[in-house]
């Protein structure tokens, strides 16, 4: 059905112990309150995961974004102090079908329905999250509103109508053009030393991780393969990096539009001209394509979820990931091809994996520099194991340039 985007579709009629739900297209949907009420405003988006609930509400990729969950029963094993992937929970409201009455796991410490009161994140309940997700993959993510207690009422006391909730929708900031990891990157430095086996041993390779929006688990991942991991703001400098004497240096995840990282791409210019190995996640993945000279472009609703199957096209391989991206890398598919940026100064590259469903670029590798990256989740949080082998590959790739400069040295 198309909509006219200056008037709210119809409504039945809510009063202030209800959720409302507006879009910037003029679609509403009428719930009931879940977590804290007020109001919030974001890019509403959709996640297709059936577990890992508290991974995503932690991951700092989703920082003004209003998550709809389209597995419809969620809270179901409350929360705890192990899953989270950052301190707080980022997502700007949330939007589920039907919040579980009880928490039932072993591990869990609270509900989810509490966690969120506490931290104060609006949320709805009891709609149609099919409709929604149907609607937002045909129209597209858009600005969105969740509405409710006292948000519901206007200067007089009386309910809003909808008119002026949209209203309030459409003076939102859109997500194009948004620079976000400034609000999400770590303001210290801090290090994540090697675990598991390697725990007390000297790491096998030094790692700085740039924080764009990391999550907690990328440094573990690293860390329980033998490195020391130094995460550092994304105010770093190069020198500053440099005075690290890393083996390798990691660009993490993060929010907002790659188009207005350029310190970030400068940054990694730097790194790459010095001949760090260089791996990318994410954000990373797009401040790689962007330093090598290809563009980045908005995709109509993103990938989200853990559920997306990738296919490594060096061997062949397809590989079920999770994801969390809304912009994606523009480089040619299929084909070898000198780097735009300068000229080709970075030498050759190529699309090194893609998306399935879409033939979305997942992934770069350069042939002539020790640099490669991926746009997924690699680290697992929450999701499929099948690509963490990449986080071996990184670490292959920093023990052979070390094996190299000693060599050249010796001689």
């Amino acid at each position: 059905m198309s909509l006219n985007e200056s008037e709210p579709t119809a409504v039945g009629s809510y009063d202030a112990t209800n959720a409302v739900l507006v879009l910037e297209d003029g679609q509403v949907y009428v719930g009931e309150p879940y977590g804290a009420t007020g109001a919030t405003f974001g890019e509403i988006v959709f996640a297709t995961g059936m577990t890992g609930y508290q991974e995503t509400l932690t991951d700092p990729s989703y920082d003004r974004q209003i998550v709809v969950q389209t597995f419809p029963h969620i809270g179901d094993t409350g929360v705890n102090h192990e899953d989270p992937e950052s301190s707080r929970i980022w997502v700007a409201g949330y939007v589920v079908r039907d919040p579980s009455p009880v928490v039932s796991n072993w591990r869990a410490t609270g509900s989810l329905d509490d966690d969120l009161r506490s931290q104060r994140i609006v949320g709805i309940a009891d709609i149609d999250t099919r409709k929604l997700v149907r609607r937002l993959r045909s129209a597209g993510v858009m600005r969105a509103g969740i509405f409710s207690g006292d948000a519901l009422l206007d200067e007089s006391g009386k309910v809003a109508d909808v008119s002026s909730l949209l209203a309030e929708v459409k003076s939102q900031p859109q997500m194009s053009g948004s620079n976000l990891s400034p609000e999400v990157s770590t303001k210290e430095t801090y290090t994540v030393e090697p675990t598991g086996e390697y725990e007390g041993k000297d790491p096998l390779a030094t790692v700085v991780a740039v924080d764009l929006g990391i999550k907690s688990m990328t440094p573990h991942r690293l860390a329980e393969r033998g490195c020391r991991v130094h995460v550092v703001p994304m105010s770093t400098t190069f020198e500053q990096i440099q005075a690290m004497n890393p083996s390798g240096v990691f660009f993490s995840n993060g929010p907002g539009d790659p188009s207005t990282a350029d310190d970030m791409v400068a940054l990694l210019r730097a790194v790459l001209d010095a001949g760090y190995p260089f791996f990318g996640i994410c954000f990373g993945n797009q401040i790689l394509g962007r330093a090598l000279g290809f563009g980045t472009y908005k995709l109509k609703f993103g990938h989200r979820g853990i559920n997306q199957p990738v296919k490594d096209l060096t061997t062949g391989k397809v590989e079920v990931t999770a994801h969390n991206h809304g912009f994606a890398v523009d480089a040619p598919i299929g084909e070898t091809v000198v780097t735009p940026y300068d000229g080709g100064r970075f030498g050759k590259a190529r699309v090194s994996h893609i998306d399935l469903n879409d033939n979305v670029v997942e992934g770069l590798e350069c042939l002539d520099i020790p640099a490669f990256s991926v746009q997924y989740h690699p680290e697992a949080a929450a999701g499929p194991h099948d690509a963490s082998y990449l986080f071996d590959r990184f670490v292959n790739l920093m023990l052979n340039a070390k094996d190299s400069k000693e060599g050249s040295v010796n001689a």
